[in-house]
């Protein structure tokens, strides 16, 4: 279901408001990588799986939302899998450390709005990376929060920043730091939600 549904909502943000995407060109153009997105609610987790199409995203979600039989269905097919961010353990690393391996994008959503989670996020967003030994891109989001807001006209964005390399090309540099690295990705991701806020 991932491809009609991504397809078409990107049809909707195209339609009702305006659509840009800047800065794919940065994106990694073969094997897996994890892209972390600022986040203030659904319209944003829409906004960046489309925006990479025809790459599809497999979204890390919180286990409470497929608590319902219709909804695990339905986040199921357009490739959400569950974490529990209360008592993350091995499970939480060993799915998406297998898609990774196997090519595929992760998107994580460090949240925006509750700051006492934001710092683990990162931290788990780099650490699975770094365990795949893959890159993670930071990207921002700026539009609307909801269907009115849309609907309205507010324009939506999605920037892209430039990878950041979660392994060390160098054999004798040995492993990077995970909370450097953690740190640069917050650095980024406020560095890209500032630029967007300059746009408007």
């Amino acid at each position: 279901m991932y491809q009609p549904i991504a397809r078409f909502a990107r049809l909707l943000l195209r339609g009702f408001g305006k659509f840009e995407v800047i800065g794919a060109d940065k994106l990694p153009k073969e094997g897996g990588y994890v892209i972390t997105c600022t986040h203030r609610g659904w319209m944003d987790v829409v906004a960046l799986g489309t925006s990479l199409l025809p790459t599809e995203v497999h979204f890390m979600a919180k286990k409470e939302l497929f608590r319902k039989r219709i909804a695990d269905k339905f986040l199921r097919d357009i490739n959400a899998f569950p974490v529990d961010r209360e008592k993350p353990g091995p499970s939480s690393l060993k799915v998406p450390i297998q898609l990774l391996k196997q090519g595929k994008t992760i998107g994580i959503f460090p949240s925006g709005t509750r700051s006492s989670e934001d710092v683990p996020m990162k931290r788990g967003a780099v650490t699975i990376a770094n365990m795949a030994k893959v890159p993670i891109v930071p990207a921002a989001y700026a539009g609307p929060t909801g269907l009115k807001e849309l609907l309205s006209g507010k324009k939506t964005r999605i920037v892209i920043g430039d990878p950041i390399l979660t392994v060390s090309q160098d054999p004798s540099q040995g492993k990077k730091d995970i909370g450097e690295l953690a740190d640069r990705l917050a650095l980024a991701m406020n560095n890209l939600e500032t630029g967007l806020k300059q746009l408007d």
